[in-house]
């Protein structure tokens, strides 16, 4: 019912600078949180950052001050500018939104690749 597709990934070297971007689709309620969590090999997927539709922001400590969330409500998509991205940055990064209000869901992006390598 909810659609998520992520683009923006790639390839970037080190100190380099992407931005993601996910557009969701479908039966949306206005009020929910959207963010991006990463799985890298070998580890658990993890939150790297989220913004309510409110716009308050909550970042993982690892991307603190390197990355940037916002959102569009209007066209219920998120963004994710990367900066100074390092090699531990690389993994899947999948688009997540959670509805906040009446029944609580979570769809997710099929996720994007990031890969951050010299």
């Amino acid at each position: 019912q909810v659609q998520l597709v992520e683009s923006g990934g790639g390839l970037v070297q080190p100190g380099g600078s992407l931005r993601l971007s996910c557009a969701a689709s479908g039966n949306i309620f206005s009020i929910n949180t959207m963010g991006w969590y990463r799985q890298a090999p070998g580890k658990q997927r993890e939150l790297v950052a989220g913004i309510t539709s409110g716009g308050i922001p909550n970042y993982a400590d690892s991307v603190t001050g390197r990355f940037a969330i916002s959102r569009d409500n209007a066209k219920n998509t998120v963004y994710l500018q990367m900066n100074s991205l390092e090699p531990e940055d690389t993994a899947v990064y999948y688009c997540n939104l959670r509805q906040d209000r009446f029944r609580k869901v979570e769809y997710w992006g099929q996720g994007t690749q990031v890969t951050v390598s010299s």
